[in-house]
């Protein structure tokens, strides 16, 4: 799939939509074109470009990874003025980081829309058509999948509103808008293929979309639909890497394990990401560093914290005339960088074709052991494939707090913290007010988390005047 960005460039009638929010959208759609929407090539080539917006600097090549910075895991760093309101619970409505990747999500949406809207009327080869729709319904149900964990109830623009040009739309209620995740990710499972091929690694396939649904069902507490789903992957041909360190090295990063990933390629979509997280004098911009709590929440001797931090004393292969250079603590400001995200070309220099992974299937396994527990079942042998692969001993009779342990250790910098300490905290699991009033030193001092209206952000108050009102507000902003 990598070879296939190349191709993006190409796909003017598509790459040419709106760069600022859902009222702008080009209504592509529509189009007739007798240059486009031709054959399986077309359908295959939009189907490519889809995926262009999400390694966007304004969306996951930063911006999206901003929302979990509120957690205990990490410091912003950085020299981003917002981020740090992001952080203290601060901002308001006009905080520039709260629309930054909401462009982008709808206009992963737009494009995933014109693909439902276009290929099926195409003659092409039946599976490959099949594929195409599974990648717009998994993107456009990804895309909704992130707005509602971030703000909840969101506009949905569907394939019907793009024909009738219907952009400026209330808010669904919450409940319409994971129904139409539901939706789209199941038709999603149905549509896509088992796996891939060499040539189409990095596209979803059934085990992404049904590892979504497991998650997005776990949030909903339908704990049973979460372990039908989640088992769905682990009955399936995802296994766990034999090593840890293998989902985030580019040599192996596309292995089974990693259901899902934002694909990124050297020269033509960087993953802007990795240099955000990497010491300056590296060539990075110094932000995400890892804080002492996560680093003193792995067990002694647990090896994916040396795969998941930098820390002082570790040598590191940077290539090139710099060659094997000791990390040192005063490369960062909390002593630590994450490691998860930064590969180094043999020559020198950041190795820009470093993904980013979404989901994972050791999250698949910590997400049906929850299910289990929380339901009153034994989850020990989802547990403990995670915990075995990492050499840590073995649990009897798992409880809830072993299992939000191992999120910590084996999902720390993954974009997965915050939320999980928000669902948590809404099912009385944890106390977040009291974790995110906890002092964990000069850089992450004691923050106010306002119950219930922290458990969302705002919706960006550019969207809501763009939209002369129709846009409403999250409660208490």
């Amino acid at each position: 799939m990598k070879n296939s960005i190349q191709l993006l460039l190409l796909l003017v009638i598509i790459t040419a939509a709106c760069d600022d929010n859902i009222l702008e959208t080009t209504p592509y759609g529509q189009s007739t074109s007798s240059q486009f929407w031709r054959n399986g090539e077309d359908a295959v080539a939009a189907a490519n470009a889809m995926y262009e917006p999400l390694t966007v600097e304004d969306f996951y090549g930063h911006a999206e990874h901003t929302f979990d910075i509120p957690s205990d895991d990490q410091f912003r760093a950085g020299d981003h003025a917002e981020d740090q309101a992001i952080e203290s619970f601060t901002f308001d409505a006009g905080n520039p980081q709260l629309f930054y990747s909401w462009r982008h999500k709808y206009e992963v949406i737009s494009r995933a829309n014109a693909v439902l809207i276009n290929v099926p009327d195409i003659t092409m080869d039946q599976t490959l058509k099949d594929r195409t729709l599974g990648e717009a319904y998994f993107l456009r149900g990804f895309m909704y999948w992130r707005f509602a964990v971030i703000y909840g109830a969101v506009p949905l623009i569907l394939e019907e509103d793009v024909l009738a040009s219907n952009y400026n739309k209330a808010r669904a209620s919450l409940e319409e808008t994971y129904a139409q995740i539901e939706s789209d990710l199941l038709k999603a499972a149905e549509l896509l293929p088992v796996s891939h091929g060499a040539d189409d690694l990095g596209r979803p396939h059934k085990g992404a979309a049904n590892g979504l649904l497991a998650k997005m069902y776990l949030y909903k507490e339908e704990f049973d639909k979460t372990i039908t789903y989640g088992q769905m992957v682990l009955d399936g041909p995802y296994p766990l890497a034999d090593n840890f360190q293998d989902n985030f090295q580019v040599e192996t990063q596309n292995n089974p394990e990693v259901l899902f990933s934002i694909q990124s390629l050297q020269g033509w979509r960087d993953n802007t990401h990795i240099i955000y997280t990497t010491p300056r004098s590296w060539g990075g911009w110094d932000f995400h560093e890892p804080v002492q709590d996560l680093i003193e929440e792995f067990e002694e001797g647990d090896p994916r914290l040396d795969y998941t931090v930098y820390k002082p004393g570790d040598m590191v292969d940077l290539g090139g005339d710099n060659g094997i250079t000791e990390y040192t603590a005063d490369l960062s400001s909390t002593g630590y960088h994450f490691r998860k995200y930064s590969s180094w070309n043999p020559t020198g220099g950041l190795n820009m074709s470093h993904n980013n992974p979404i989901i994972r299937t050791a999250d698949v396994l910590l997400l049906v052991a929850e299910a289990k527990v929380r339901s009153g079942q034994n989850g020990d042998a989802e547990i403990n494939e995670v915990r075995q692969r990492a050499g840590r001993s073995l649990l009897s009779n798992a409880t809830m707090e072993e299992i939000i342990h191992e999120r910590r250790v084996e999902l720390a910098g993954e974009n997965q913290r915050h939320q999980d300490l928000i669902r948590w905290d809404k099912a009385n699991l944890v106390d977040i007010v009291a974790l995110y009033k906890k002092d964990l030193g000069p850089l992450k001092p004691p923050r106010n988390f306002v119950r219930p209206k922290h458990y969302l952000f705002a919706i960006p108050q550019r969207e809501i005047d763009l939209s002369n009102g129709v846009l409403t507000q999250n409660p208490e902003y």
